[in-house]
């Protein structure tokens, strides 16, 4: 059996079980015809100031390149889910932000992520010391980057 580092270890366990959680959030979400990266864009858009965003600045929150973040707004505003918005000081500067519908999409999408937290952690039987677990967890994620909100 080969020997790894425990830091190895947490990033393999890690790159599972964000696919098999990516994978229920997914499935759940296609009910309401986002996916997970969607999801997670209307989700950073929501927390923002104004629910809007420079797009270099989603794309930092969201951890992919500016042009990813522009491909992967197009779907969402074809169907009005976000719009582009001018920045009057610069032309060269857009914001995106999130349109009434993109609002209310957003929020049953919401509900039905909460679901599947609630199926994985089994959120109902939550002791404060299991609470205490997942917040440090969620900090030591946060200190590696995972700090979409």
């Amino acid at each position: 059996m080969t020997n790894i580092s425990p830091s190895l270890k947490l990033i393999l366990n890690l790159s599972k079980a964000h696919v098999i959680l990516s994978r229920r959030l997914e499935t759940r979400l296609s009910g309401h015809g986002i996916g997970y990266t969607d999801f997670a864009i209307l989700l950073i858009l929501h927390e923002a100031p104004g629910q809007k965003l420079r797009r270099v600045d989603l794309a930092e929150k969201i951890g992919f390149t500016a042009s990813g973040v522009t491909r992967m707004l197009i779907p969402l505003e074809k169907i009005g889910l976000v719009q582009r918005e001018a920045y009057e000081r610069d032309a060269r500067v857009s914001y995106v932000g999130l349109t009434d519908i993109g609002k209310q999409i957003f929020g049953e999408a919401l509900s039905a992520a909460e679901v599947v937290a609630q199926d994985i952690f089994s959120t109902d039987t939550i002791t404060p010391a299991k609470a205490k677990k997942l917040d440090a967890f969620s900090d030591m994620l946060t200190e590696l980057g995972g700090n979409i909100i």
